[in-house]
C-alpha cells in the first residue's frame, strides 16, 4: 500500500510539472526539456560505465546533448542562426580525438556509446522544438502547445489503455523475448484509446482553432495517434531491450515507484522524430 501510494503521488506530481512546462510558455518548455535531456543523459552513461571496459566522459557527453538541445530551441524558435550549431559539432570531433591520447583499453566503446547518447536522447529529446515553435504571420516563431502535449497526452492514454486492456484481456504476448508483460490486447486496447482521444482533439481544434497550429483533420490526428502508438510502443521495448543488456530493471530512481529517467521518456523517444516526421510529411501535400 505504501509503494502504491509513493508511486501515486510521484505520478500525480510528474504530470503536473509536465503539463505545466509543455503548456505555460516556450522558454519554460526549454528549460524542463534541457533538465530532462540533461538528467536522461547523466543517467545513460551512469548505467554504461558500469560495465567493462566502457568509460564514457559523462559530464561532456551530458554538456553536449544539453546544448544541442538549446541550440536546437534557439533555432527554432528563430533567436540564434545555424551557426549555433558549431560548438556541439566541435564538441563531437574533441570525443572522438580525445580517445587517441587517452590510452583506453576499448575505445570503440566508448566512441559507440557516446554517440548513442547523442543519437538515442538528446536528438529525439530535441524535436520537441520543431512539434513547438511555429512561425506566425509576422515572420517570426511562436511556440504553441497543443502538439507536444498532445503527443505526451497521446503516449499516457497508451499506457494506462495498454494497462487496463492488458490486465483484463491479456493472452498473446506481444514480444516474450525482451519485455513480457506486454500482451497484443494490451497494445490494441491502448491504441484504441489513444484513437478515440486524437478524435477528440481533432474535433476540438477544429471547433476552436489556434493560431499557428498546424490545421490537421480528424483523420490526421488519428493518424497522429496512431504513430505515436506504434513507435511509442517501439520505444518501450527498446529501453527494455537495452535494460536486459545491462542486467538492470530500472534505469533508475529518481522517481519514486516510477524508476528513473529513461523509464519515463522511454517511449517519446521513438514516439517525437516519428511524429515530426509524420507532421512534416503532411506538409508536403
Amino acid at each position: 500500500m505504501k509503494n502504491l501510494i509513493t508511486r501515486a503521488i510521484t505520478g500525480i506530481a510528474f504530470v503536473a510539472i509536465m503539463i505545466v512546462g509543455l503548456c505555460y510558455r516556450g522558454d519554460v518548455m526549454v528549460a524542463l526539456f534541457a533538465l530532462i535531456t540533461g538528467m536522461t543523459i547523466w543517467e545513460f552513461t551512469g548505467l554504461v560505465n558500469t560495465k567493462e571496459d566502457i568509460n564514457v566522459n559523462r559530464f561532456i557527453t551530458t554538456a553536449a546533448g544539453v546544448y544541442f538541445f538549446l541550440a536546437m530551441a534557439g533555432f527554432c524558435s528563430g533567436l540564434t542562426p545555424s551557426a549555433v550549431f558549431i560548438p556541439y559539432l566541435l564538441t563531437i570531433v574533441y570525443l572522438f580525438i580525445s580517445e587517441l591520447y587517452l590510452q583506453k583499453k576499448n575505445p570503440l566503446n566508448d566512441w559507440a556509446y557516446t554517440m548513442f547518447s547523442q543519437m538515442y536522447i538528446a536528438l529525439p529529446l530535441s524535436m520537441i522544438n520543431l512539434l513547438g515553435f511555429h512561425a506566425n504571420s509576422y515572420g517570426t516563431s511562436t511556440y504553441d502547445w497543443l502538439l507536444p502535449m498532445s503527443i505526451f497526452a497521446f503516449l499516457w492514454i497508451n499506457d494506462t489503455g495498454a494497462y487496463c486492456s492488458g490486465s483484463l484481456l491479456g493472452r498473446h504476448k506481444l514480444f516474450p523475448r525482451v519485455s513480457p508483460g506486454k500482451s497484443w490486447e494490451g497494445s490494441i486496447g491502448g491504441g484504441l484509446f489513444v484513437l478515440a482521444a486524437a478524435a477528440a482533439v481533432g474535433y476540438l481544434n477544429h471547433a476552436y482553432p489556434m493560431e499557428h497550429v498546424a490545421a490537421l483533420t480528424i483523420p490526421q490526428w488519428m493518424g497522429l495517434g496512431l504513430v505515436v502508438v506504434v513507435f511509442g510502443t517501439w520505444g518501450d521495448l527498446v529501453e527494455s531491450l537495452f535494460k536486459r543488456t545491462l542486467g538492470v530493471k530500472d534505469s533508475g530512481n529518481i522517481l519514486p515507484g516510477h524508476g528513473g529517467m529513461l523509464d519515463r521518456f522511454d517511449s517519446s523517444l521513438m514516439a517525437m522524430p516519428a511524429a515530426v516526421i509524420y507532421i512534416y510529411t503532411l506538409s508536403l501535400f
